[in-house]
């Protein structure tokens, strides 16, 4: 692998070397693609078995979804209780090399001796001098909105009165807007069914909080979405309880009902579809939620009457 670590390979063979696949040509390292629970878990054992890993993510971090998990199923274990013995150990292993925020390009080469060239994005970070002090992060211009002002003002939200009156009225509520931020685009979300772009806007200039971060806290979480939704929001379980019980099924019936796919939502914006991983009613398997109301023990033939409830 093509690579400025400093530490080299047991063996690379001179350039003019016929590749054959014997032991005499084996290169002693081995490259990890993507540092979820499972790569993670790979490259320690490799290391431990004495192999030169190097662990590679497209994302700035190793961690993978789990990291964004609560509980994990079913066990409902706490999902960073599980990892971060791995995140630790990984980072400090004499064996592993992170290589994080890069993409695989190309791979050639014969088993036991391949050459990948990995294109690494751009970093502010020197990540020799780096302490995990948080420094960067407080001063990152991304968090703020770069966006030169037209007339002096940041921006023009074109928010209409009503909307104005109430985030006005929801930040008299908030004695603490900043830390309170997530119930705040919460209430946001259910006034308008989505957070509009040009309201995010509005409350960032309200307040003062970057509508970066606003937009950052937004998209990490499912329940927000920054496009328009329907008046009610149908999800479909697909936890594994769900998924062996047949909600692949239910909803391949109500995309054919309403004739939208996973994630839209209808002409007349009445439904908006989407999957979900767990909904927490595994003993109701397969089970559907309309808005706040669940429905277990859901049939294909019984969708028809659910919807029309609505």
């Amino acid at each position: 692998m093509e690579t400025d670590s400093p530490h080299p390979d047991p063996y690379v063979p001179e350039r003019n070397e016929p590749l054959v696949a014997g032991v005499s040509n084996k290169i002693g390292s081995v490259l990890v693609v993507g540092s979820g629970i499972s790569g993670m878990q790979a490259a320690l054992d490799l290391a431990d078995g004495g192999y030169y890993v190097y662990l590679l993510d497209s994302e700035p971090a190793i961690g993978g979804l789990m990291s964004k998990l609560d509980k994990t199923f079913p066990t409902n274990d706490c999902a960073m209780c599980v990892m971060s013995p791995k995140l630790v150990d990984c980072g400090r292993h004499l064996n592993i090399e992170l290589v994080t925020y890069a993409d695989v390009k190309n791979i050639d080469g014969v088993p036991g001796n391949y050459n990948v060239e990995i294109v690494r994005k751009a970093k502010s970070v020197d990540e020799e001098k780096c302490t995990g002090c948080g420094d960067c992060v407080t001063g990152c211009p991304s968090r703020y909105v770069v966006r030169p002002p037209a007339e002096g003002a940041l921006y023009e939200p074109e928010t209409t009165a009503d909307e104005r009156d109430f985030i006005d009225r929801l930040l008299r509520e908030e004695e603490d807007v900043e830390g309170n931020l997530l119930s705040v685009l919460q209430d946001v979300s259910e006034y308008s069914r989505y957070l509009p772009e040009h309201v995010l806007k509005y409350l960032s200039d309200k307040t003062g909080i970057p509508l970066a971060r606003m937009i950052s806290v937004a998209t990490f979480y499912d329940a927000f979405s920054l496009e328009p939704r329907g008046e009610h929001t149908i999800s479909v379980c697909m936890g594994t309880a769900c998924h062996v019980k047949g909600s692949g099924l239910l909803q391949s019936r109500l995309e054919d009902i309403l004739q939208i796919q996973s994630g839209e939502t209808t002409a007349d914006g009445k439904f908006t579809l989407q999957t979900v991983r767990c909904i927490g009613c595994c003993a109701l398997a397969p089970a559907v939620r309309i808005d706040e109301e669940t429905f277990g023990f859901v049939m294909v033939r019984g969708l028809e009457k659910i919807l029309n409830r609505f």
